[in-house]
């Protein structure tokens, strides 16, 4: 096997494979996790798994009743705002209602066996695709109303 030598300089990777050269031109992050550093996402859910396991709590974790929990904790995200203005939330309890959204949603892809940073750009190409820039940009409507 040739050996394989990475050089990283924010958005551009070479990567030197016996005298061939290639150059991926890509955001560090997603060049990083191609050449198998693990990713901030990972890092999380590992460190989620981690809590969970110590509490002998992966029993209770199915997908529905992850899909659930996400739902009710997303609707203790929305109370925080009921009938108030956004600045007038309490920030603090944001940041702990949505870590509760985050957590549930990463234990849930975790529990289904899915890529966090895959699924979440298959669906950027997707709206990408029903939100081009040059009919999207400043406006709020719906792609079929584009």
């Amino acid at each position: 096997m040739p050996e394989v030598y990475f050089f990283v300089d924010h958005s551009l990777i070479l990567l030197v494979l016996a005298c061939n050269i290639v150059i991926f031109y890509r955001p560090l992050a997603f060049s990083l996790q191609e050449i198998g550093i693990m990713s901030e996402i990972e890092k999380i859910t590992n460190t989620l798994i981690e809590f969970r396991d110590d509490r002998d709590w992966k029993q209770f974790h199915n997908p529905k009743d992850l899909a659930l929990a996400l739902s009710i904790e997303a609707a203790e995200l929305n109370e925080l705002f009921l009938w108030k203005q956004s600045q007038e939330a309490d920030l603090e309890k944001v940041k702990d209602e949505l870590a509760d959204v985050f957590t549930y949603a990463f234990f849930l892809a975790e529990n289904l066996n899915l890529d966090v940073s895959k699924i979440i750009e298959a669906k950027l190409a997707k709206s990408a695709l029903k939100y081009p820039v040059d009919k999207a940009k400043g406006t709020m409507r719906k792609y079929d109303e584009l």
